[in-house]
């Protein structure tokens, strides 16, 4: 037997006896040691069942506050496992429910609901490449992704030794991957620009500093390509956006107006760029737009 099934058969039968549900990322039996060496082997597991309940627990690593644990071994085990297609729909349908049910709670210490939407971006990917939802399904992911971003409120980017929450942005991606979907319709790209004004523009006026304005623009952009709006329909959706900052006489002379303005600013010069890059029409049509927008801009 090779080295990396060996592995792999060890890895197997070290997760083995857990039930489904884990109430902590390091069962008995397990260890940090052992999941590095899953990630050394590039998460190959052969066994479908064992598999899935290591997925399964990984799922409970999104909350760990190691972020060699948390995104260098959960994040990117699950992803890995999607992107390569070795988790069926039914397994699939399982993972969406636990992460759901992360994204429903509260944010406690910041790590697990977050990366709980990372993952979720994955599980819309999948069905993006090869579908698998029912239309109910995929519409009722865009209303969870929306209201997910909408109702994020802790805006902790990047920490030296704790790594990285980053809500906004990763429920950016999860809006960019349902966004993408050949089968969005109109109404559900209304709902994810909403959530995207939502935080574009934040109410409670946190400055983004670590890149939040850009990953939100890429939502918009990816339903610009489809098409799905009118021009006036998005003169409109940006024309709403300046006055979001605050009133008149806060501008210059209050910090939250200020902040807001950053934030916005920062959003449309993200857009901007994004479609004068763009080859593509669609995408290319929102640059008069994002610039008035930007003019109108106190």
């Amino acid at each position: 037997m090779t080295r990396k099934p060996l592995m792999a058969f060890l890895l197997a039968g070290a997760w083995s006896c857990m039930p489904v549900v884990h109430a902590a990322c390091l069962s008995e039996g397990t260890s940090h040691e052992a999941l590095q060496a899953l990630k050394t082997q590039r998460f190959a597991v052969d066994d479908a069942a064992a598999r899935m309940r290591i997925a399964e627990s990984l799922v409970d690593c999104l909350a760990d506050p190691d972020p060699a644990l948390r995104d260098g071994i959960a994040y990117e085990g699950l992803a890995h496992w999607m992107r390569a297609g070795e988790l069926d729909p039914e397994a699939l349908r399982a993972l969406r429910g636990r992460l759901y049910a992360i994204v429903d709670g509260g944010e406690g210490d910041g790590f697990a609901r977050p990366f709980a939407a990372l993952v979720l971006s994955e599980v819309a990917r999948t069905d993006r490449v090869s579908p698998w939802m029912a239309p109910e399904e995929r519409a009722a992911m865009v209303d969870r992704a929306a209201a997910y971003v909408e109702t994020v409120q802790d805006y902790r980017g990047f920490d030296d030794r704790e790594g990285w929450r980053h809500g906004v942005a990763h429920g950016a991606d999860w809006l960019m991957q349902l966004a993408l979907h050949p089968a969005l319709e109109r109404a559900q790209a209304g709902r994810i620009l909403e959530a995207v004004a939502a935080q574009a523009v934040p109410e409670s006026a946190h400055a983004y500093v670590f890149g939040e304005p850009g990953r939100l623009a890429r939502p918009v952009l990816a339903i610009a390509r489809r098409g799905l709006l009118a021009d006036a329909e998005w003169t409109d959706w940006f024309a709403s956006l300046p006055p979001r900052i605050g009133e008149p006489d806060q501008a210059y002379v209050d910090s939250d107006w200020l902040a807001r303005r950053h934030d916005l600013v920062s959003f449309l010069n993200a857009a901007y760029v994004e479609a004068d890059q763009s080859n593509e029409d669609t995408v290319r049509a929102l640059k008069p737009t994002v610039l008035a927008a930007l003019r109108s801009v106190p």
